[in-house]
């Protein structure tokens, strides 16, 4: 019984998000990035998450993180790797904003890199977080577009890797967007700038 119990506190704990009004995110700027959108995306932050969010002095992204294996980019593993050893003290959870190309290898359910290998083992992505992670990055890289457009794949994107870090796996459900992206940049456009039900659920935001 005393087992029983133990365990039910442990997948609790393991269900718990740290979203609370105390709750402090630090934006890190990394290399180039896009003042403006830093700004957008802070906003959307404390509006959405209702968190408390502080923006960095920018720093250069370190050059051991930079790659060329098929196109000049940064190891978005390496970075997250970074931001987690640098958090401040002050500060819960810290995002990583840049303009530059960041990839990761892409593995399968065997941690395999997938095929065609070529193609995955230096793979450009949008942004990375992992499951109840501390740091995470976003790239607005490969998020080009305009005015209205840009904004919010900038925000839906920060939003969906905040919510990975706050215990969120990917989202069955389409218009939500914590819905994987799948390799395709239509998925996030598809996806309304709001959680589904089921994961406001998850991490508090509905009873």
């Amino acid at each position: 019984m005393r087992f029983i119990y133990c365990l039910l506190v442990v997948i609790l704990l393991a269900c718990t998000s740290d979203l609370n009004p105390q709750t402090v995110v630090a934006i890190q700027p990394l290399g180039q990035y896009d003042t403006e959108l830093t700004s957008i995306i802070e906003k959307a932050i404390k509006k959405y998450y209702g968190v408390k969010v502080t923006v960095l002095k920018a720093k250069p992204i370190p050059k051991s993180h930079f790659v060329n294996v098929k196109s000049p980019r940064y190891r978005a593993d390496s970075i997250i790797h970074y931001l987690k050893e640098t958090r401040p003290a002050s500060a819960d959870y810290v995002l990583g904003f840049t303009d530059v190309d960041v990839s990761v290898t892409k593995t399968d359910d065997f941690g395999r890199i997938k095929e065609p290998i070529e193609r995955y083992k230096d793979w450009g992505v949008m942004g990375l977080a992992y499951l109840s992670g501390r740091s995470c990055v976003v790239s607005t890289f490969r998020l080009r577009s305009n005015g209205k457009l840009l904004n919010e794949r900038v925000t839906k994107v920060t939003l969906h890797e905040l919510g990975h870090m706050l215990g969120l796996p990917h989202c069955d459900n389409e218009k939500c967007f914590m819905a994987d992206a799948v390799e395709s940049i239509k998925t996030i456009d598809n996806a309304r700038l709001d959680l589904c039900e089921t994961c406001k659920k998850k991490i508090g935001m509905l009873k």
